[in-house]
């Protein structure tokens, strides 16, 4: 959309711009086709990435999310008719991301359909359960051997079970986040335990709701035509080596939400019994974790100028770049600790890594040009409630570097540390 690489600003309808300002400024809660299969934390909205995806893309082309998370970039890319490459360094973002674009046969739902019919028979204490002991040796069961929980850790164990008596992989994929599903609602961030009657009850619902949404992705698969879908369990530094990619076209967009920098996300764990953290959804979806936060946050919040952060955000931005081409763009929605150093730091790392940041026409003389949206009181964000820097996200929207006639960065917002304090509302 950027001439020649002569202009910063997107060569876009006012139409297509205004449908992309409310997609990412919606605020409606996450939900349609498999959206709702499991809570990933930092999910965007399904709306903002169709936009993205109906904006620049069309049938056909690969869309890629190097930090895929909960899959949200690749389920809405396969429902749309596009072929979709998803990446993440976490076991669990793998699993998660992998059974949401699972496109399931008619048979199969109709398995499904029945089995949610009975699941919630299947859960009775007075039954014994059988522990999976291997993940129990390796600390698995963190905070649900206290001898409160002997209901709800036996209801986790018989509902395992069922789904891997559903017979298949695919299946017992698909039975093993419904229960993932029903144990965050039961664990997670809880104030009230949850009865085993609410955990059966929570379970078929779950179950019915997640037969629906496969079915609706199936729908929508159908009558936009089916692609490839790729979900690799790496970091995305270095996917321009991967042999799995090295024969595939360049993504035609690429749109993700990178971890946020000094923003503490706890992508691997649940908290219960208040802020007690535990690894149980690994083992629910049968997958092995042992790494700390800044694994999967691509450094400690703490370390000073996040530098380690700021390094790994763009080496896996780098190779970003390679994999992409001259008609490749690149949209990221991120928020930060203090935007006012960091945001600007975040944008050197993209200079660096051989991106170029390009504008909406429509916001040329607003603050810092940038399409802002507030995020209020998601719990999350930083170490404070309520409003804080961290509950406003930016979209940025970069292309590959390229050779240029005049400056990269003519007729751009020229004091970019008072441009973003005024997006933020704050004083120069």
């Amino acid at each position: 959309m950027v001439k020649n690489g002569l202009s910063p600003y997107l060569d876009l309808s006012n139409s297509a711009q205004a449908v992309l300002v409310a997609a990412a400024r919606d605020s409606s809660p996450v939900r349609g086709l498999t959206h709702g299969f499991y809570k990933y934390p930092a999910r965007f909205s399904p709306k903002f990435a169709s936009a993205a995806i109906q904006t620049f893309t069309q049938p056909g082309d690969i869309v890629l999310d190097p930090h895929v998370g909960g899959g949200t970039t690749v389920v809405e890319a396969i429902a749309a008719g596009r072929e979709a490459v998803g990446v993440d360094i976490s076991t669990l973002a793998e699993f998660v991301a992998s059974i949401k674009c699972t496109v399931f046969f008619e048979p199969e739902l109709k398995t499904l359909e029945a089995w949610t019919k009975r699941v919630s028979s299947e859960v009775d204490p007075r039954k014994p359960s059988n522990p999976l002991t291997s993940y129990e040796q390796l600390g698995y069961y963190k905070h649900l051997n206290d001898p409160s929980r002997w209901r709800l850790r036996k209801a986790i164990e018989q509902s395992i079970a069922s789904a891997i008596q559903l017979g298949t992989p695919r299946l017992e994929a698909f039975g093993r986040c419904a229960v993932l599903r029903t144990a965050q609602w039961a664990l997670d961030g809880r104030s009230k335990r949850a009865t085993i009657e609410d955990f059966r009850r929570i379970l078929q619902t779950n179950a019915e709701e997640m037969v629906q949404g496969a079915r609706n992705l199936r729908k929508s698969v159908e009558a936009h035509g089916q692609h490839q879908v790729t979900i690799l369990r790496r970091s995305a530094a270095g996917l321009e080596d991967d042999t799995r990619l090295r024969e595939r076209r360049a993504p035609r967009l690429v749109v993700t939400s990178p971890p946020y920098p000094g923003v503490h996300v706890l992508y691997h764990r649940w908290q219960v019994d208040g802020r007690k953290e535990s690894p149980l959804p690994f083992m629910i979806a049968d997958r092995l974790d042992g790494s700390g936060g800044s694994y999967y946050t691509m450094g400690d919040r703490k370390s000073p100028n996040l530098a380690t952060y700021f390094d790994n955000i763009t080496a896996t931005m780098s190779s970003v770049a390679a994999v992409a081409d001259a008609d490749t763009t690149i949209v990221q929605m991120l928020a930060f600790s203090e935007a006012s150093w960091q945001l600007p730091r975040y944008l050197e790392c993209m200079e660096s890594a051989g991106l170029s940041e390009t504008f909406l026409p429509m916001l040329r003389g607003q603050a810092d040009g940038r399409l802002w949206r507030s995020v209020p009181g998601r719990r999350w964000y930083s170490e404070q409630r309520g409003t804080t820097p961290g509950s406003k996200e930016v979209v940025l929207i970069h292309r590959k570097q390229q050779k240029r006639t005049v400056s990269p960065h003519a007729d751009r917002p020229k004091d970019v540390t008072r441009n973003v304090r005024s997006a933020l509302g704050q004083t120069p």
